[in-house]
């Protein structure tokens, strides 16, 4: 039997329907500053009932790394890279690559391409919303998003002010409007979320969206009733809520015998008044300090809660619109955090802008005001410790309290064996080749007449498959002098030289998930393998040491 190539063509339209229907919308939820055990599904106290159904169903990661910060997280988020190879060593900013470098670029450079650029040209639409933070010269729509609403200068910015915030293009008129005392960034973020969702579906082509949350990032703000919800959970305590938090993470599965519940972590040294007295010690016990501290440091907390919470709130009504709409079961959700929780700067936080700022004892009718419109708090070091528990150290530091996070992944159509622990190393660096996997996008050579560098990362797509762990590698980690190698079951890392000159510390992860063991001194050939490594890396990064 002949058929015609007319004929022929009509069967197969439908065919290649059918395979671009079975392409997954792909929704990554990055939020800022959040502890390895602020969520539920790890430990937490924190309402979040929508996060914790997404563990349930999905996969939860235990070693899922980071770059130890905002900005030089996103990048390797969104390229694939290393930061340093994005163009965002550090933090962004003014170019120094004259003086440093390419690596201190401080945005996104032309070498490398945004998940944004290459779903865009596999055929999704593409949308982003929240917290840019690589380089405002290189903004969404300039890098492979379509729409976008948030902001693109700066690490944080007041949530209660509506001017903050843009709709890009330029000239695009804003699809929501708020009256006067109704505008809450976190929950407008959500709201623009859902508005790009509805807008994808309408195009009957896959969507890419990417919400990157500035929450519960400093400043600490959210509505007061849901921050007075939680004021009796944390006026009992850090040292109540840790043992508590450790409790049930062993209760889940997530501690295994190579776990130790740590001490509270030490005071990065710096001056005096920015460490609140506390420079290189230990943060001090609950029941030490006096009564009004304690209320303030409650305060402080449970906004901090609070705006995880209403980042939560949105996940749900996410969950629920892609639910009726019959597209929740094809949807790729990860859910992730850019660092460990922000130890600034020091056990009773700050008051006004980062290291200009000073910290303030709230009281009486004052304490009602933290995290109002116009307020500017930090949580400080002592509550961070809390929120990594049971990992050592903070945001800024390679050890695992800050380069080491909790990662959701949920996709009911795409997951084989959910509802698991995954405990092999993986890094930010994974989600754009793992993207391109389930999305059939190619990550190219040359983009727009560029030679791009090659990706970084591994796809964790047999993971999904049911895979129960990835093969052994090697990761690498720098962050203002704070270094770290991974390779197998070993971990070597040193402090942020911005303090101190740090020592290299030597730790078997496999033994001793919670670095309680300095192995630095029984095993220095050990130790001098990995940083040989470590510098051969560095220098193919070009980091100037």
């Amino acid at each position: 039997m002949r058929i015609s190539i007319f004929t022929f063509g009509l069967i197969l339209l439908p065919l290649l329907d059918s395979q671009a229907e079975t392409k997954p919308n792909i929704i990554v939820v990055l939020v800022d500053d959040m502890g390895y055990s602020d969520t539920g599904a790890y430990g937490g106290e924190v309402r979040t009932p929508n996060i914790d159904r997404l563990a349930r169903g999905g996969l939860r990661f235990t070693q899922a790394y980071n770059s130890a910060r905002c900005c030089p997280s996103r990048a390797s988020l969104l390229t694939g890279l290393y930061s340093h190879q994005a163009g965002i060593a550090n933090f962004t900013g003014p170019d120094r690559t004259a003086k440093k470098g390419p690596a201190y670029l401080g945005r996104l450079n032309r070498k490398c391409v945004t998940l944004g650029e290459v779903l865009s040209g596999a055929g999704y639409s593409t949308y982003c919303v929240g917290k840019w933070h690589v380089g405002h010269q290189e903004s969404p729509v300039l890098r492979g998003f379509e729409e976008f609403y948030g902001y693109i200068r700066g690490h944080s910015t007041d949530q209660w002010t509506r001017s903050n915030y843009t709709r890009l293009p330029a000239g695009r008129k804003p699809e929501i409007q708020y009256k006067p005392g109704e505008f809450y960034a976190t929950d407008a973020f959500s709201d623009y979320a859902l508005e790009f969702i509805r807008q994808g579906q309408k195009r009957k082509k896959p969507f890419f969206l990417y919400l990157a949350h500035s929450s519960p990032h400093f400043p600490l703000q959210a509505p007061a009733a849901t921050r007075d919800s939680y004021l009796e959970t944390y006026r009992r305590g850090w040292d109540v809520l840790r043992k508590e938090r450790y409790e049930r993470q062993e209760k889940s599965g997530l501690v295994t015998p190579s776990w130790k519940f740590t001490k509270r972590s030490a005071v990065p040294v710096d001056r005096a008044d920015i460490a609140n007295g506390f420079p290189g010690k230990q943060n001090p016990p609950w029941e030490s300090l006096p009564a009004g501290r304690r209320e303030d440091l409650s305060y402080r907390m449970a906004t901090f809660a609070a705006m995880l919470d209403h980042v939560d709130q949105g996940i749900g009504r996410i969950i629920d619109h892609l639910e009726k709409s019959g597209d929740l079961d094809n949807t790729l959700i990860l859910f992730t955090s850019d660092n460990g929780a922000c130890y600034e700067w020091g056990p009773f936080g700050f008051d006004g802008h980062s290291r200009r700022g000073k910290t303030t004892l709230h009281k009486g009718e004052k304490l009602k005001e933290v995290g109002g419109p116009g307020t500017y708090h930090s949580v400080g070091s002592a509550w961070s410790c809390l929120s990594n528990t049971p990992l050592r150290m903070y945001k800024h530091f390679n050890h695992e309290g800050g380069n080491c996070n909790q990662l959701v992944a949920h996709w009911p159509k795409g997951i084989r064996k959910p509802d698991r622990w995954v405990r092999s190393p993986i890094h930010l660096i994974d989600i754009m080749p793992t993207i391109c996997a389930v999305a059939g996008a190619d990550y190219p050579e040359k983009f727009k007449g560029r030679k791009i560098t090659p990706v970084e990362g591994t796809s964790l797509k047999a993971v999904l498959d049911g895979a129960g762990s990835l093969p052994a590698r090697t990761l690498y980690f720098d962050h203002f002098g704070s270094s770290a190698i991974r390779q197998g079951d070993w971990k070597l890392v040193r402090g942020n030289s911005r303090y101190n000159k740090a020592a290299w510390e030597l730790y078997n992860i496999a033994v001793d998930r919670c670095e309680t063991n300095n192995r630095i001194h029984s095993l220095p050939e050990k130790a001098q393998a990995l940083k040989k490594l470590w510098t051969q890396w560095a220098a193919r990064m070009k980091i100037q040491q």
